[in-house]
C-alpha cells in the first residue's frame, strides 16, 4: 500500500495558486487512474485505487498547508505504510524555477511548513518527496503573497507540463523505485544555451 499525499490549502480561493500544485497532481493521476478522490477520512479528502500494480491511497489534506503533517500522520498510522518507502508528498518548491521537478528520498523542509509540520509530526525526514517549482518570490514581496498568488499565463503552461510531469514520476517511483525515478527525472537535459551551460528551468542532478 502506498500513500500518495498532494500539499495545498482547500478552498475554491486557493485553487491554482503556487501552494497547491501538490493538489493538482494528485488530481491529474486520479483522472488518469480512474480514481475518485470524495471519501472524507483522516482530515483528507482521499481516494482508494491502483497505480501501476500497486494499492494506493491518494490524498488531499484538509488541514490547511501549516498543519498537513496532522493528516500525514493520521494517514500513515491507519494504513500503516512504511513510511520510508510507501509515503510519497509532492509539494511546490521556491527554491526551484518555474518548469523544475525534483525527486528526493529525504531532507529538511526547506523552509517549507506544510513538510516542516509533516517532519514533526512523523518525527523523521526519510519520506520520499516530488517537488515542484514555483519560483523564488521577487525582491520585496511577502513569502506568503508569493505562494498564495497565481502563476503568469506563461508560466501556468511550464507548471502544467510539469505536473504532468509529476503524474509519470509517481509512477515511475511505483513501478521501479525512487533511485530509478531519480536518475530519469532529476538528470539534466542535453539542451544547453548559447555558452555551453544548462538552460534555466532546466532540473539539476541530485546530489
Amino acid at each position: 500500500m502506498y500513500i500518495i499525499v498532494g500539499l495545498g490549502n482547500p478552498g475554491k480561493e486557493y485553487a491554482g495558486t503556487r501552494h497547491n500544485v501538490g493538489f493538482d497532481v494528485i488530481d491529474i493521476l486520479a483522472a488518469q487512474e480512474n480514481i475518485s478522490v470524495l471519501e472524507k477520512k483522516h482530515r483528507a479528502v482521499i481516494g482508494k485505487g491502483t497505480v501501476e500494480g500497486r494499492k494506493c491511497v491518494l490524498a488531499r489534506p484538509q488541514t490547511f498547508m501549516n498543519l498537513s503533517g496532522e493528516s500525514v500522520r493520521a494517514l500513515a498510522e491507519y494504513y500503516k505504510v512504511d513510511q520510508t518507502t510507501e509515503l510519497i508528498v509532492i509539494s511546490d518548491d521556491i527554491s526551484l524555477d518555474v518548469g523544475q521537478m525534483r525527486i528526493r528520498k529525504k531532507g529538511s523542509a526547506g523552509g517549507h511548513n506544510g513538510l516542516k509540520n509533516i517532519i514533526a509530526n512523523l518525527g523523521h525526514d526519510s519520506f520520499i518527496r516530488v517537488k515542484i517549482g514555483v519560483g523564488e518570490k521577487p525582491r520585496g514581496w511577502d513569502l506568503v503573497d508569493h505562494v498564495l498568488g497565481r502563476f503568469s499565463a506563461q508560466d501556468r503552461k511550464a507548471v502544467d507540463e510539469t505536473e504532468a510531469r509529476a503524474a509519470d514520476a509517481i509512477r515511475a517511483i511505483l513501478a521501479q523505485g525512487p533511485d530509478a525515478a531519480m536518475n530519469q527525472y532529476n538528470s539534466v537535459k542535453k539542451a544547453q544555451d548559447e555558452g555551453g551551460g544548462v538552460r534555466k528551468g532546466v532540473s539539476a542532478p541530485e546530489i
